[in-house]
């Protein structure tokens, strides 16, 4: 599988669950997030996108919102050494405003430390719609002055978000719930799906690898 795609759902109900508070459920799960992260890279995943934080999710509470924008701040920052050390790209993925401007420096910076990873590549994506991604590439294509017979989907693809990133294989949702709530609407027409009744922190490299195995025995017929 060269791309694979993850949606982290559950952690504020495995949080519930352990009788934490929903805030360590999310950091208990961006710790996952670099288990499992390493793992499906040692396993020849070449592309790993996760579903972070949506542009839906900004509804949440005002505490938690900071919480997640504080965790993301980390992970560009102050632990950016562990994907340099483990040879992995970084890229963020989503829609730049509402975004605070340290967020986006950090982005820039990290992005551009971690270009030289050999290794793989983990996409984290952040305010990310797969809805607002279409309108985005829209607006991209109006603003350059496209004539409208000269678009097509390989101009559209041309400026979505994820240019440059091939689409993925498989998108997976752990935490039970079966829809993808809007994630990779556009490059994950025809990528299999699989749905995980685990909550994210227990999602485990035996569950990486049981997606894994699925995948490789699905036949996949893009539409013949």
């Amino acid at each position: 599988m060269k791309h694979l795609a993850i949606i982290l759902d559950g952690n504020r109900r495995w949080a519930r669950d352990h009788r934490l508070p929903s805030l360590e459920g999310h950091r208990r799960g961006y710790e996952n997030l670099k288990t499992i992260g390493l793992a499906a890279l040692e396993r020849g995943v070449e592309y790993l996108s996760v579903f972070a934080f949506s542009t839906e999710n900004w509804k949440r509470s005002q505490e938690e919102v900071g919480f997640l924008m504080e965790l993301f701040l980390g992970a560009l920052t102050r632990e950016l050494d562990f994907f340099v050390e483990h040879d992995v790209r970084l890229r963020v993925v989503g829609r730049r405003e509402g975004l605070s401007d340290k967020i986006v420096d950090a982005i820039d910076a990290a992005q551009a430390k971690t270009a030289g990873g050999k290794r793989g590549q983990i996409n984290v994506c952040i305010n990310y719609g797969g809805r607002a991604e279409i309108v985005d590439a829209m607006k991209k294509l109006a603003t350059a002055g496209r004539d409208s017979d000269d678009i097509d989907e390989t101009l559209v693809a041309a400026s979505m978000w994820t240019v440059g990133i091939p689409e993925p294989d498989m998108i997976v949702r752990t935490g039970g719930e079966r829809r993808l709530s809007g994630f990779l609407t556009w490059s994950g027409v025809y990528s299999e799906l699989k749905f995980v009744d685990k909550y994210w922190p227990d999602f485990s490299v035996e569950d990486l690898e049981e997606c894994l195995y699925d995948f490789e025995h699905r036949q996949r017929r893009f539409g013949e």
